[in-house]
Parts: structure tokens; sequence; C-alpha cells
């Protein structure tokens, strides 16, 4: 019983996984027939975030795909090995597409990675809108590739953040249906509602890049969405370390995961440094928005990766609370 149970199980979460996945898989088909026919992908049909997405699709589908056979091949280190090859296959086709993917926009013909980073420089409305001094780069620098590859931290973080955290739900909760073990529920559950709302956020950001205008101080609504990001990006984090930590003492359970989401929320600050060279998107003015000296971070910044930290602390602690009880 519990076999056809988990059989149904895993066919659902493909058929899941592959119904989200359609946007992303479609705009990898489009790019790759263009590359096949003409060499190259136009401007006016390149899909703008068809990296990283298209890859974390691939790699969704295929650890699905593998989880089941590596819970028997590879018995407890199942999530590990399926982890491993799907985060290898997102770098692998990541990396394909950066180097194989040729843009072309007038007479400028350049390769994804490089186009992909002019799409972070350029403000909504095209180059002809704001571009302030901060922008250390024009688009034809940009394009021609001088740049820092380093811009590329933060993209593949979230990329690697939304792998994990789907692929450990999806496991956990075959997990349960298999051994009846529901001791990671509400961590599961917690992360799948983590995940969820992160996914969603990147969506949004994908078709408003948060409403920025090209300037380096942005407006109230696209301070506190980029503040949700960051602070999401974290918590997601911090709760799948939390599943991983959660038969551990209650202390280590609670306080493992908020030091992983306000790490994870600071490497964040940092990819965003790279990319503005040095710089942050201020939101707002007075001491409070400024950065500090020699560190760049503002106030209003620390608080971000603090409030981070402190929103995993207490969901931790909120599902570990009975075993508290129990060991009072």
């Amino acid at each position: 019983m519990k076999t056809r149970k988990l059989t149904v199980y895993w066919l659902l979460a493909v058929l899941g996984v592959l119904l989200i996945s359609i946007y992303p898989l479609m705009m990898g088909v489009r790019v790759f027939v263009d590359m096949i026919r003409d060499g190259t992908v136009m401007q006016e049909n390149y899909p703008k975030y068809v990296i990283p997405y298209t890859p974390i699709a691939f790699a969704v589908i295929l650890g699905v795909l593998v989880l089941p056979l590596f819970v028997k091949l590879l018995k407890r280190f199942a999530f590990v090995g399926g982890a491993v090859l799907s985060v290898g296959a997102f770098f692998g086709i990541e990396l394909l597409f950066e180097e194989w993917i040729i843009v072309t926009a007038e007479e400028t013909v350049t390769k994804l990675e490089a186009w992909q980073m002019a799409m972070c420089y350029q403000p909504p409305g095209g180059w002809g809108t704001t571009v302030t001094e901060y922008k250390q780069l024009t688009a034809v620098e940009v394009l021609m590739g001088e740049y820092d590859p380093m811009f590329k931290l933060h993209f593949y973080m979230i990329s690697v953040v939304l792998i994990l955290a789907i692929l450990n739900c999806l496991y956990g909760f075959a997990q349960m249906v298999r051994t009846g073990d529901t001791h990671r529920r509400k961590a599961l559950i917690l992360q799948a509602v983590a995940a969820a709302l992160f996914l969603g956020l990147c969506i949004l950001a994908c078709f408003t890049a948060f409403y920025r205008d090209g300037s380096i101080t942005v407006s109230p609504l696209s301070a506190s969405l980029m503040s949700a990001f960051f602070i999401l990006l974290g918590v997601t984090l911090g709760v799948f370390v939390g599943s991983l930590v959660i038969k551990r003492r209650r202390a280590a359970a609670v306080w493992i995961p908020a030091a992983a989401s306000a790490i994870t929320t600071l490497l964040m600050y940092v990819g965003e440094m790279i990319l503005l060279h040095g710089h942050l998107y201020r939101y707002g003015e007075g001491i409070f928005f400024a950065g500090l000296p020699g560190i760049v971070l503002a106030p209003v910044d620390l608080l971000v990766i603090l409030m981070s930290g402190a929103i995993t602390f207490v969901l931790m602690r909120l599902i570990t609370r009975e075993r508290g009880k129990e060991n009072a």
C-alpha cells in the first residue's frame, strides 16, 4: 500500500514540476531553435531571464526524476546525491547557455553572459533613461565584456537555494509517505511556504525589476520589495538548514538555521555590491540609509540581515516548541 502511495506521489511530483516549468522550458526551446536555425538570438526574441530560470527548471526536473532511484541506490544519502546531481546539472546547463548562446542587437553581437550583464545594468526604460554616476560601465563596455564575471554570484545563490528548497520539500514529503516518520513535517511545510513566496518574488522581479528606474536611490515600494526579497532568500535557506538539523538539540536546531539565514542575506548584499562596483542601492536619504564607513552597508541593510536571521530564529523556535516542553 505504501509503495503504491509513494509511486502516485512521485508521479504527481513530476507532473507538478513539469507544469510550473512550462514557461522557463519554452524560453529555453525558443533560444535553442534560434541558435540552431540562425546561429544567434535577436534582441527582440531574447527572453530576458532564460538564465538562470531555464537551467533551474531542468535541474529540478532531473532531481525529481532521479530521487526515487537514488532512494533505492543511495539509501539515506539519496537527497545528497540528488542535490549534487541537480546543482551540477544547473551549472552545466547555465555555463553552456552563457557561452553558447549569442545575442545580436543592431550591430552588437555578444555572448549571453555579457548580454545578461547588460540587462542587469539597463533601467526598465532602456539606456535612454537616467544612468547615474555609480554605473561605472557604459552599455558598450558591458557588451564588450569589460565587467567582473563575479556579478553572477547572486544569480547563482538564488538558483541553488531554489533548487535545494524545492527538492528538499519533494524528498522530505516522500520520506514521510514511505516511512511514516513525521518529525520533519512542520519544517517541510514551512520550507514549502518560504520557497513558494520566494519564487513568487523572483517571478515578480523578472517582470518589474522591483520598479527600479536606474537611480541608486530607489522608491519606498522598490526598497520594500528588495528588502523582502533579501529576507526571504535568507529565510528559505535558513529553514532548509533547519529541516536538516531538526533532530539536534533545540539550541542548535534554532541558532544554526538563524545564522545560515543571516549569512545568506549578507552574501546577497555582497553579490549586489559586486554588480554595482562597490555600491549598493539606497533606500532613502539620511544616516539610517547611508553606507557606514569602510563597509558600504547602511544601518538599514544591517537591519535587513538581522531580520532575516531573527525571523528564521522565531520560526524554528515555534516548530521546535513541543520538544522544548518535553525537555522541560
